[in-house]
């Protein structure tokens, strides 16, 4: 996929996604691509090119390699461009390979009363990126962990088009008609990974018909999780609350890494055969 290796760092990036940059450091002789040369692998795809044929091949394979490590890391290979790697350009070439590992999922958190008070510090210790939205700057505590972006918005709303897919969202302000709006704009979107809203039992069966009635099927108000956090974790301190939520977040990505790590098989033949291909 030929696609510049700046631009996807800049997308992969934005969602969090693992890849390794992979950059041509050092060459000696007649080499396919020049020092500097790079791309960028994930583990379904590769942009750009250091230069195609067995050695981007073998880059591949070795950058795959570190993927499944998933921890940041560098490594740096040393290719001879002779026989072993079906090449006649007789060079030799060092390759650096960056492992950028995942940066865990997007949490949206609206509101910065009591809970959301405790429960950050605990978001802050998880894989998770954390935005912390509410329009009263006196809310926000004077120290965010440094993974935690704050966001003081007149438009607590309109800073969910922000939000990526796949992203989960916990609703906990102080006005249960933003908590209402809040809902509504997620569930439009329906694309979110988790909808949670903090409330009552009787908070959720409102919520649910004003949704109905605003003609959102069973199966759009189904995703709603209200009132969030576990059932097993019980108790009204903000403490309680927020290990209750935190916990059921832990559960859902925990849920999640199966599937993550069987997208990192490799198919090799494959690869080979797309490598192979004349460019």
């Amino acid at each position: 996929m030929m696609k510049p290796w700046t631009d996807v760092v800049a997308q992969l990036q934005r969602s969090g996604e693992a890849y390794v940059l992979v950059t041509v450091i050092g060459t000696r002789g007649s080499s396919p691509r020049e020092t500097g040369s790079k791309m960028v692998v994930t583990t379904e795809h590769s942009f750009d090119t250091i230069g195609g044929g067995h050695l981007e091949y073998k880059a591949i394979a070795k950058a795959r390699e570190l993927l499944l490590k998933q921890q940041d890391c560098q490594h740096i290979e040393e290719y001879p461009l002779g026989a072993t790697l079906g090449q006649c350009c007789g060079g030799k070439v060092s390759v650096l390979f960056e492992h950028f590992s995942e940066r865990g999922k997007d949490v949206w958190l609206f509101g910065a009363g009591h809970v959301a008070k405790a429960m950050v510090p605990l978001l802050a210790e998880l894989p998770l990126r954390v935005h912390w939205v509410d329009s009263r700057a006196e809310q926000f505590p004077e120290h965010i962990p440094e993974n935690v972006q704050q966001c003081l918005s007149d438009d607590p709303v309109g800073e969910l088009s922000r939000a990526t897919a796949g992203s989960y969202m916990l609703v906990l302000t102080h006005n249960h008609q933003l908590d209402y709006e809040l809902t509504e704009a997620a569930l439009k979107r329906g694309d979110l990974g988790f909808i949670g809203v903090i409330g009552s039992d009787t908070k959720a069966l409102r919520f649910r018909q004003r949704l109905s009635h605003r003609q959102f099927s069973e199966a759009d108000i189904a995703k709603l999780t209200c009132p969030v956090g576990l059932a097993q974790v019980p108790g009204k301190r903000p403490m309680e609350v927020a290990i209750s939520i935190a916990g059921q977040l832990i559960s859902l990505y925990q849920a999640q890494r199966p599937a993550q790590q069987k997208q990192q098989a490799i198919d090799w033949a494959s690869l080979k055969q797309e490598l192979d291909q004349p460019t």
